[in-house]
């Protein structure tokens, strides 16, 4: 993984908020688009301030109970 983008810290494989104001989740991009609700920065999507959904990559064909796909993402269903 490369660096995480302006705000963020690498904790392991993820990228963290790195002021506790910023709760906005940073996922790495899969491909050139990101899931609804998330914008691109860099080889990230972040989360626009009024999202609260929750978002991780695609892994295999089909999400996890209580998330739907978007293109290559999860994106969690409220």
């Amino acid at each position: 993984m490369g660096g995480c983008p302006l705000g963020y810290y690498a904790s392991g494989g993820y990228c963290v908020p790195s002021t506790s104001g910023n709760t906005r989740g940073a996922i790495e991009k899969s491909g050139n688009s990101c899931p609804l609700g998330f914008y691109s920065s860099g080889n990230y999507c972040l989360s626009s301030p009024s999202n609260e959904r929750e978002a991780i990559q695609k892994s295999g064909k089909g999400c996890p109970l209580g998330w739907y796909s978007s293109g290559g993402y999860c994106v969690k269903s409220r």
